[in-house]
């Protein structure tokens, strides 16, 4: 389904920045980087060319980013981007994440179950189409319209070709309208990724902050017809020590901004959607830390899912100081109210203004909100939504919904079930993946009891959803009889169509079934009340966004593939003071030998063979938000220098605005990779593909 936190998103979309975006300021697409501006910023001469070559060496996986560096289909991104798949290769006794994975053969590289990734190769304007279909349609009726049209586009584009997957992608909030067509691939094998110890060296504590000591760095390797895929175009891997002041740009997916908000949008924000997303994902992440104390089987179990948490908390923590930062604020005010100075002089304007619009919008937004962020989406930060995150949940809905959507024509179906989009539902409801009863328990009666306190007992789609049980034997139940962690059982469902899953007596499909009719009117409601007159009024200012500043601003980030720039430096400002690096030397001083500061025992038992001086990490003044991990960081020699994982506390801001003083991007550096693989893991074939030394 849409998920909630792009609708949020799209309700971002809506107000132009108060003027041009300025220096290393901006997550750009491809079809309209900056380049004259970036040049003289930074003193370099990239062009198209370049930057043609640099997309097609990008790579979006899953969530997050990477970038090609061989011309066998090798990727780097992060430890943390293959935590998922090393949690579903490892067993209890054979525990990537406590080992580190690091195959002594090409044919020893193994599939990550469900992985994907995909290159961008086209982008086409397809925005006349999407204004025309929604033209003299209000409500649910215009949003319906627009999803049906866009995915005839896409599928007209991709005409069922498995190999690729075609998305409309909207832009500056309704503005633009364009279609991305990537290139697919399904076979995605670790190729190598260090401890679990040596990529989050300093835990929590060290999260969001600089400096770091991390090798938060991996190797996925695509595959096609059992073979490596071939990549004559990719990133050259430079392994040198970085210098401070270098010139480099982020290619990656950012997951999402909201810079374009208007203040009335910004203040239900900051009243309700982060309110409920950070008190509830605090309990998730008590109740995760308790049951991983239980056992050594429930530590490894919640190992990657409390991280995950961890660091969904603390972003959102970051988020609400900028909402609250009386300075930060103001700034934002008087960009507003210079776009609305520009847009009241125009001799074009009658009616309601799109600012009184969208204020219009938030008392509904309000009121709704959080019983569609329970009942159906996942939040803007991620850590709610229909079932907490239990898989056995989410593939329930997903056979439910997509035998029922599949008996209508395409044009008639929720978006996410569409012909178009049909292939990738397949592979992620087919995909092996281990299942733990115990955490999906956990995350079931979790999201059950959050929902009926936040919603209240009495709520009639509270009662339809316990009915007369309690969240802890209704999720008990649910878990322990159902059968849909068996692929098996859920090809066979998904083939046999509705009237397979309405004559299956799985007690989790049956309880789908059930809840049905509270859900979807959750859905349909926010999309008359919420949805479709929050993109009329956006399209309406998208318009004069361009007349008052034409393509010098640039769109909010929608998950899509973007382009930054900035330069290697450290930060001056009060609360982050920093230099451009970290080295392994700091490593060893910071090491205590208690978590979370224990070091890795394999880069421990090495430490005689690492230079100390080896920069392990660095800071750039990029433009990165959260997807941004693992992006490539390049020069504009085209040569790789890392990968990107984390950000600062402060840069959290950047969500609602970028603030150069503070905005620093923290990089694992490919001259650390290249000396744990030679020095640590003994991946010396590796380091002869990059052609490192």
């Amino acid at each position: 389904m849409r998920n909630l936190q792009i609708t949020l998103t799209a309700i971002a979309l809506t107000l132009a920045a108060g003027t041009a975006a300025k220096a290393e300021e901006g997550m750009w697409t491809f079809d309209n980087f900056p380049i004259a501006r970036a040049n003289q910023t930074l003193g370099t001469s990239i062009d198209q060319a370049w930057l043609d070559r640099v997309r097609l060496s990008s790579v979006k996986f899953g969530g997050c980013s990477a970038g090609i560096v061989s011309a066998q289909g090798l990727v780097m991104t992060n430890n943390h981007c293959v935590a998922t798949c090393v949690a579903n290769l490892s067993t209890q006794e054979t525990n990537y994440a406590e080992t580190g994975f690091a195959p002594r053969t090409r044919e020893d590289e193994l599939k990550c179950p469900g992985g994907s990734a995909e290159i961008l190769t086209e982008i086409t304007d397809v925005t006349a189409r999407l204004h025309a279909a929604g033209e003299g349609l209000d409500g649910q009726a215009f949003t319906r319209a627009r999803d049906a049209e866009a995915g005839r586009i896409e599928q007209e584009a991709c005409a069922g070709d498995a190999n690729f997957r075609c998305q409309v992608v909207s832009l500056y909030r309704g503005g633009q309208f364009k279609l991305y067509k990537f290139r697919r691939y399904t076979d995605v094998r670790l190729a190598w990724a260090p401890e679990d110890r040596a990529a989050t060296f300093g835990g929590d504590l060290d999260n969001f902050s600089f400096p770091r000591f991390a090798i938060d760095a991996a190797f996925i390797r695509l595959y096609e017809n059992g073979q490596p895929v071939a990549t004559p175009t990719h990133f050259k891997w430079k392994a040198d020590r970085p210098v401070e002041g270098t010139p480099v740009f982020v290619s990656g997916s950012p997951g999402s901004t909201q810079r374009l908000l208007t203040q009335d949008q910004l203040m239900t924000v900051r009243d309700v959607v982060l309110p409920l997303d950070q008190l509830i994902a605090s309990e998730l992440r008590g109740r995760m830390i308790r049951f991983s104390e239980e056992s050594e089987e429930n530590a490894f179990i919640a190992m990657d899912p409390i991280s995950g948490v961890e660091n969904t908390y603390k972003r959102g923590r970051g988020r609400m100081a900028a909402l609250t930062d009386p300075a930060f604020m103001a700034r934002r005010a008087e960009a507003e109210a210079d776009f609305r100075a520009r847009y009241a002089a125009r001799s074009d304007t009658s009616g309601t203004d799109p600012w009184t619009a969208l204020a219009a919008v938030q008392p509904a937004m309000r009121e709704l909100y959080p019983a569609m962020a329970l009942l159906e989406g996942g939040t803007g930060v991620g850590t709610t939504g229909a079932g907490g995150g239990s898989q056995l949940f989410s593939w329930a809905r997903t056979l439910v919904r997509g035998a029922q959507e599949r008996e209508k024509p395409s044009a008639e179906r929720l978006p996410e079930y569409a012909d178009s989009r049909l292939a990738a539902v397949q592979s992620s409801l087919f995909a092996e993946r281990p299942v733990y009863p115990s955490l999906e328990q956990l995350r079931l009666e979790w999201w059950l009891s959050k929902t009926r306190e936040w919603l209240t007992v009495d709520d009639p789609r509270v009662r339809g959803l316990l009915r007369r049980e309690s969240p802890e034997g209704l999720s008990e139940r649910l878990v322990e009889g159902t059968s849909l962690a068996d692929p098996a059982v859920r090809r066979a469902l998904w083939e046999g169509g509705l009237a397979a899953i309405e004559a299956s007596d799985d007690p989790m499909i049956q309880y789908l079934l059930s809840i049905q009719d509270e859900t979807r009117a959750v859905r349909a409601d926010w999309e008359a009340r919420v949805e479709a007159p929050t993109s009329q009024a956006a399209e309406r200012l998208a318009a004069a966004r361009f007349a008052a500043y034409g393509d010098s601003v640039y769109p909010d980030a929608t998950g899509t593939l973007r382009l930054t720039y900035g330069r290697i430096e450290g930060s001056d400002v009060p609360g982050q003071r920093f230099g451009a690096f970290t080295t392994f030397g700091g490593l060893w001083d910071r090491a205590t030998g208690a978590p979370p500061f224990d070091v890795a025992p394999k880069l421990l038992a090495a430490r005689d063979r690492i230079d100390p001086d080896t920069v392990m990490n660095m800071a750039v003044s990029s433009d990165t938000i959260g997807g941004s991990s693992g992006s490539p960081v390049v020069t504009e020699a085209g040569e790789i220098v890392g990968a990107n994982f984390d950000s600062t506390v402060l840069t959290q801001r950047n969500a609602y605005g970028y603030d150069r003083d503070v905005n620093r991007s923290v990089i694992v550096t490919t001259a650390a990779v290249t000396a744990a693989l030679r020095d640590v893991y003994g991946m010396e074939r590796l380091v002869e593909e990059l052609g490192a030394e």
